[in-house]
C-alpha cells in the first residue's frame, strides 16, 4: 500500500481537539512500552498490532496516518494491515476528539431510556453540530475544541440508562435535563 493511499484512507483531518493532544511522536518511552508489548507475540509479530494502537491512543488520542505507518513498521507488515484494524473497530478514533469527550450509549435499553434526546441536549449545550456525525466520521467535535461526542454500544448498564462516558467516567440515570450538571462537572 503505497503512501499516497494511506493519506487518502486515514479519516485524520484536523480537529479543533488537537490542540490538546500531542502530535504523533515515537519517543524514547513510546518505542520502549511498544517493544516490550512486542515480546508477549513470539510468535506472530502482528498480533501486537492492538496492543500498539492502545498505547498510541492512550497518549496521543487518536491514530493518525503517522501513527498507522510506525505501528507497521514496527511490526514489519504493510500499512494496509493495521489500518484495517484501525478501521473495524470503533474504539479507534481517527481524529482527535475533544478535551471532554461524551460517549452515550445508543442500545436498546438506553434508547428508550432516552439516549438520543441525551445525545442532542449534550450538543446543544456544547453547540456540537450532529448533522457532521457519519459511519467514515463518528466523533464530532465542538467548534471550541472543548467537547466531542459519538454514540457508543452497549457500556454495560442496561438497567440504569441512558448511560455516558465522559473520557473514562462512567455516568448512568443521565437524563437530558442532568446534562448541564454532567457538562459542568468536566470544565475547561
Amino acid at each position: 500500500m503505497s503512501q499516497d493511499i494511506l493519506e487518502k484512507s486515514v479519516a485524520s483531518e484536523p480537529s479543533p481537539g488537537e490542540k490538546y493532544f500531542p502530535p504523533f511522536e515515537a519517543n524514547t518511552d513510546i518505542e520502549a512500552l511498544a517493544d516490550e508489548r512486542i515480546t508477549h507475540y513470539p510468535v506472530s509479530k502482528l498480533s501486537a498490532v492492538l496492543p500498539l494502537l492502545h498505547i498510541v491512543q492512550h497518549h496521543f488520542g487518536f491514530i493518525s496516518k503517522e501513527a498507522i505507518s510506525w505501528v507497521s513498521n514496527k511490526l514489519e507488515v504493510e500499512p494496509i494491515k493495521v489500518l484495517s484494524v484501525v478501521t473495524f473497530y470503533p474504539g479507534f478514533r481517527q481524529s482527535a476528539p475533544g478535551k471532554f469527550h461524551y460517549r452515550v450509549c445508543r442500545t436498546l435499553s438506553c434508547a428508550m431510556a432516552g439516549s438520543h434526546d441525551l445525545m442532542d441536549k449534550i450538543c446543544e449545550i456544547t453547540n456540537i453540530d450532529r448533522s457532521k456525525l457519519s459511519h467514515h466520521h463518528p466523533i464530532v467535535v465542538s467548534p471550541c475544541g472543548n467537547y466531542s461526542v459519538e454514540f457508543a454500544e452497549c457500556l454495560a448498564s442496561c438497567g440504569s440508562g441512558p448511560v455516558c462516558l465522559v473520557n473514562d467516567d462512567f455516568h448512568d440515570n443521565i437524563s437530558p435535563d442532568k446534562a448541564q450538571t454532567l457538562i459542568d462537572q468536566y470544565s475547561v
